[in-house]
């Protein structure tokens, strides 16, 4: 292994400077460095004199140079950000041995040109992890047996499927499907091409006390023309309908027994805490909305609606409505009369990056300074109403099958993001056995590994040039990308006609990556055959694309941490441990999150030629327990429900994670909720206006909430029916406020024909519609604007700056955010 070594390198983090050594290896940067006595204190016998600190490669966000030459008397620098929101700058007395530092950094990090040079193909475990398999530890068959699915067991409607153990059906899906047992394998051949990339709805979690179902697929292939599949139509009815041995269409929560001493999931204790506060106004809202949908013009109940299952589309309306321009879209629910479908308003992945980057831009300074982030920016991000939306989403999901003993179907564009996040945060309130550590690796495993999230995509291991910049000290800061030349005039101009160009032809082109889930029109079609699906699929992809970045997986992490802090006994692990999941989901020790699909994993023999992730954390159990942890489940009790619920009300700053203390990052929310629930306590005093029989109630004001969180109250915007596709004109009663990205019950449609009269008045709509190239000018609509390329070169991520990485004959030390000083974690 190749050492480069320099001596004399100052680092500062957090404002204080430490001087060491700096060596360079073919994996990681290691900073040496002696142990400060605190205040003056003798150093005890035993203890190290000195501390390595390590930053794997693949970790680096932004490597920022600053050359000085030495007649200048300041060091040259090369400033480093973390995706894992570490924060390091190292100054160097030599600008010739800093420019070779930073080309070093720069050839083993951004020009390695494939995935096997990254350090997972050649690390090699401790002997801790040795007897560890984290390969096999998901067994689809056993998940699924654990649900009460197996061809041993009583058939509870559905059956596994193998019509993709060879991956040729859908590429990104798992080998074994779950599906209904009334569908067949040739029914679900020809459903297959009206989902995208062939990913039909399959079931991911059965509940185990009313046979309620969540599954998951893709967006429908309905296009400007309306189309429709019997098949795909068949296949939805039937995994609405597998209810073989419980039955509990229109039973109601008040009437369950909760004396029994085995209660349903539905028996949850109202009063509970989970359910308290603004929750249950939420919840009441979007029920009273789901509810609407279920009548017709005089309140008669439609026919098929005795539950309330639910089609979730996770997009904002009016992006579900721009993927028909490419062919794709939305499920007409006047071929699905029995559901109801529920458009949920969170934002893609070009809107989720560039949230976490004005984050960054908040916190970029913890490196050289001691001052806290910048609060405007943390509220003008609007990462906690990212997280907010992500959590009321799945909780709306939870509360459909625990407790109204419904159906869901999730799916957004591919249904590989927001589909992942919203089905796995979902089980994690409904059942139990995922928020224990080995249900959880579970989960990960099932619904973000098998079911084809792109990791290698989203996380980016190989990094890319543009994350690695050069300022010129003449420039006062001006950002220079390696290799680019300084003149820039007409660079504006030049921009905006290739933003023109890109306008114009999006609808036509294919150089949109077709693994992007931005909502957007450029996506490619789905009309093409099954053979170039599958090739274009399976085949790695060997560079980084910056706009498909995206920080998906963390939004999880941050909202499972968002769920352990508001239920601190339900989880059998710590913070640590969604920590140093985050960290390793970027520092390419392990092969677990290196490629996009189950398929790839296989072809790529990456179970043979690394080792799991899971090794890591199962070796160490002991250091991510939560001591809090009760494993008692009992619903007559309340804290100890099979259910919980996310308080949003009362969601914060993962502080850890972003580096900073508690108070630097939430000081400002924890003020605005003692001031607002002040004002509750006072409002509630009985002092309101009399009431009908002369006594006074209390009147509780409106209050202020807290900053940084949104002003909407739901992030169900829009509720569509069979009824009201056929009937759009309707208004429904029960209508949110939300956002112009939502619309109204039936607006779908409604602004489908809109758009259709828009644009088939001009070329882009040509040969769309089947219909006349004419159209009335003064009904053109503009299509929805696309979200540009942010770059990726400010989104560092969390934790401490060093990893603990595990060396053979190597100390492992790393930095602790919470202090400004080199600490192992």
């Amino acid at each position: 292994m190749h050492v480069k070594i320099i001596s004399n390198v100052d680092a500062i983090r957090f404002g204080d400077k430490y001087s060491g050594e700096l060596r360079l290896t073919d994996h990681h940067i290691i900073f040496i460095h002696p142990v400060a006595s605190p205040d003056g204190a003798a150093i005890p016998p035993n203890a190290p004199r000195q501390r390595e600190s390590y930053i794997a490669f693949p970790i680096i966000a932004l490597c920022t140079f600053r050359p000085c030459p030495s007649v200048t008397g300041r060091p040259s620098s090369i400033r480093i950000r973390g995706r894992d929101f570490s924060l390091i700058n190292f100054l160097f007395p030599n600008e010739t041995v800093a420019r070779e530092a930073f080309d070093y950094i720069r050839a083993r990090t951004c020009r390695l040109g494939s995935i096997e040079k990254l350090y997972a193909f050649s690390y090699q475990p401790l002997k801790t992890e040795k007897s560890f398999d984290g390969w096999n530890l998901y067994d689809p068959r056993a998940e699924f047996r654990r649900q009460g699915i197996s061809t041993k067991l009583v058939d509870r409607g559905w059956r596994i499927s193998l019509i993709n153990k060879d991956y040729g059906f859908s590429p990104t899906y798992p080998a074994l499907l779950v599906v209904p047992s009334k569908i067949s394998d040739n029914v679900i051949k020809y459903a297959g091409p009206y989902r995208s990339r062939a990913r039909i709805p399959v079931l991911t979690y059965l509940h185990s006390l009313n046979n309620c179902s969540i599954t998951r697929s893709s967006q429908p292939l309905v296009g400007f023309r309306g189309n429709r599949s019997i098949q795909d139509e068949k296949l939805v009815s039937a995994c609405f309908s597998a209810s073989a041995t419980v039955e509990f269409n229109g039973l109601e929560v008040s009437n369950l027994d909760t004396s029994e001493p085995s209660p349903a999931s539905s028996q949850v204790d109202l009063r509970g805490s989970s359910l308290e506060g603004e929750t249950t106004d939420t919840e009441r809202l979007e029920d009273e909305m789901i509810n609407e949908a279920n009548y017709g013009p005089q309140g008669k109940r439609i026919y098929g609606a005795q539950q309330r299952n639910l089609i979730v589309d996770a997009r904002p309306t009016i992006n579900a409505l721009a993927m028909q321009v490419v062919g794709k879209g939305s499920e007409n629910m006047e071929y699905y009369p029995f559901a109801k479908k529920a458009f949920l308003n969170i934002d893609n992945i070009h809107v989720m990056r560039e949230s976490l980057n004005t984050v960054i831009d908040a916190i970029k300074d913890g490196d050289i300074s001691k001052l806290p982030p910048n609060r405007e920016l943390l509220i003008k991000s609007n990462w906690l109403k990212h997280i907010k939306g992500v959590l009321d989403g799945s909780a709306l999901i939870a509360r459909q099958v625990g407790i109204n003993h419904s159906h869901v179907l999730i799916h957004c564009s591919d249904g590989w993001d927001r589909t992942s996040q919203l089905s796995a945060l979902s089980q994690l309130m409904l059942d139990p056995f995922y928020r224990t550590i080995d249900g959880f690796i579970i989960l990960v495993e099932k619904d973000w590994m098998s079911f084809g999230h792109m990791f290698q995509q989203r996380s980016g291991p190989l990094s890319h040039e543009k994350w690695f910049v050069i300022e010129r000290d003449s420039m006062a800061g001006s950002a220079m990308q390696p290799g680019e030349s300084d003149g820039r005039a007409g660079e504006a101009f030049e921009n905006a006609i290739a933003g023109a160009r890109r306008f114009f032809h999006r609808g036509r082109n294919q150089d949109t990556s077709p693994d992007a889930d931005g909502d957007g029109a450029g996506s490619p079609s789905d009309e093409n055959s099954q053979a170039k699906r599958s090739s274009e699929s399976s085949a790695p992809i060997e560079t980084t694309r910056p706009n498909e970045i995206s920080p998906v997986f963390h939004q999880f992490l941050d909202a499972t941490w968002q769920l352990l802090r508001q239920h601190p006994t339900r989880f059998e692990f710590n913070e640590r441990f969604l920590r140093r999941l985050l960290y390793h989901l970027y520092a390419g020790q392990y092969g677990t999150f290196l490629y996009n699909s189950e398929k790839q994993r296989i072809d790529a023999h990456v179970h043979e030629r690394t080792r799991s992730v899971w090794d890591y954390f199962l070796s160490r159990k002991h250091e991510f327990l939560n001591p809090d942890y009760d494993a008692m489940v009992d619903d007559r009790q309340s804290g100890r429900e099979r259910l919980l619920f996310p308080k949003l009300a009362d969601v914060r700053w993962w502080a850890q994670c972003f580096g900073r203390s508690d108070s630097e990052m939430n000081e400002y929310l924890d003020q605005a909720a003692a001031h607002e629930e002040r004002i509750g306590s006072y409002a509630m005093t009985p002092t309101g206006s009399p009431n009908k029989n002369g006594s006074r109630s209390p009147q509780p004001p409106p209050s202020p909430k807290p900053p940084g969180l949104p002003t909407t109250r739901s992030v169900l915007t829009a509720v569509e029916s069979a009824h009201d596709a056929l009937t759009p004109d309707l208004k429904n009663t029960a209508s949110l406020k939300h956002s112009s990205s939502a619309d109204t019950p039936g607006a779908f449609a409604i602004n489908l024909a809109k758009i259709r009269d828009g644009v088939t008045n001009i070329d882009l709509g040509r040969g769309l519609f089947g219909g006349s190239d004419r159209g009335d000018s003064s009904k053109s609509h503009s299509p929805p604007k696309s979200q540009g390329d942010q770059e990726m070169a400010d989104m560092p991520t969390r934790e401490s700056l060093g990893y603990e990485h595990e060396m053979k004959n190597t100390p492992k030390h790393s930095l602790d955010h919470s202090k400004p000083s080199f600490e192992a974690i």
